[in-house]
């Protein structure tokens, strides 16, 4: 396995020995973790960009589940970002597959875990199940993968046109919440350098769109079911949703409340449990926090300040995610140190 330092000194000879390894092996795949987010996303629209200057090689983007934030939707649409649905694709075809913002075994990808991949490029922790993988750069102390692969194209010359500056800096932008969030210097210097070539009218829609109804409900429904318990720790289900995005965006939306340091989100979408963590507290390793609660019911992981889990199978009905709700929230006092005690309803009963 070839593994790239965790600097930006080695970003151009990386991607150097990368694009001189892939080329003409066929057809290549690039996958997405699975209800991309804006990171996700501009990883593999760049990575995609340097092959076909670097190549002349097409390749293909792809992911499972939805791409479901409203954001998200008006930045695929408006950058014209391509992807084919993972299920829709003959996975045979692809001599060469690429992992982006993910890795192997982390449960958060659908590509099966028992065919190879060859390069891995993520900000995340290192997992023991990328170690398989011939080249390897993952950088945890960057705040963004799309840091990285903007280092690839800059260092190689590679033209960065405006649709491919405003995804990769709206990728830094989210995903660091405009610097503010587990972010390093290099990804001060990445947001900084596209600020200029972005376009900012694309930008104004991106981060104004319409929503749906049900987004104003999953409000509603994520403030009536959650639950503060000592410590500052709120917990909240969405029981059935449509979109699994929505569980992060309401967790976002609930740590911004007075004395909660801590909140864990969770709804069932399709047959999978959807979970997602967040803190301002920046040393708790809330990637960690979440393998804990998570256990052996699924997958997690995440950063300091952010995670997610994923259970398969939950079983339809509102007790079934009542029960899986009560079992994860012991887990987290018990990660956290806490005493198991009842949490209170933050308005009483919801009308």
């Amino acid at each position: 396995m070839e593994k790239a330092a965790l600097t930006r000194e080695r970003s151009s000879e990386f991607a150097g020995q990368i694009v001189d390894w892939v080329r003409g092996k066929g057809k290549i795949l690039i996958v997405a973790h699975d209800n991309p987010d804006p990171d996700s996303l501009a990883a593999a629209y760049a990575l995609r960009h340097l092959f076909l200057v670097q190549n002349g090689q097409e390749a293909t983007i792809t992911f499972g589940g939805i791409i479901g934030r409203g954001e998200n939707r008006i930045m695929v649409r408006e950058l014209e970002i391509g992807y084919v649905p993972m299920d829709e694709l003959d996975l045979d075809e692809f001599k060469v597959v690429c992992l982006v913002d993910t890795q192997p075994g982390t449960g958060n990808n659908s590509f099966p875990a028992n065919r190879p991949v060859h390069i891995v490029i993520d900000h995340h922790p290192l997992r023991d199940t990328t170690n398989g993988v011939r080249w390897v750069d993952v950088r945890e102390g960057y705040g963004a993968s799309a840091t990285i692969l903007f280092e690839y194209l800059l260092e190689h010359g590679v033209y960065v046109g405006t649709k491919l500056a405003t995804i990769l800096f709206y990728a830094i932008k989210s995903e660091t919440q405009d610097l503010g969030r587990e972010w390093s210097q290099a990804d001060r210097e990445a947001y900084l350098a596209l600020v200029p070539l972005c376009n900012n009218r694309i930008l104004y829609k991106i981060t104004h769109p319409k929503v749906p109804q049900s987004y104003f409900s999953s409000h509603s429904r994520a403030i009536c079911n959650a639950l503060l318990y000592p410590g500052g720790v709120l917990v909240f289900n969405l029981f059935d949703i449509d979109n699994p995005d929505i569980v992060a965006e309401m967790a976002d939306f609930l740590l911004r409340m007075e004395d909660v340091s801590l909140v864990l989100g969770m709804g069932r979408y399709k047959t999978c449990g959807v979970m997602s963590l967040r803190t301002m507290d920046e040393k708790l390793a809330a990637g960690e926090v979440m393998q804990q609660v998570v256990g052996d019911l699924g997958t997690a992981g995440g950063h300091a300040m952010i995670a997610g889990g994923q259970v398969k199978p939950v079983p339809e009905g509102t007790a079934a995610l009542r029960e899986l709700e009560q079992k994860l929230t012991g887990r987290l006092q018990d990660a956290l140190g806490l005493k198991r005690e009842k949490g209170r309803r933050l308005f009483g009963k919801c009308g």
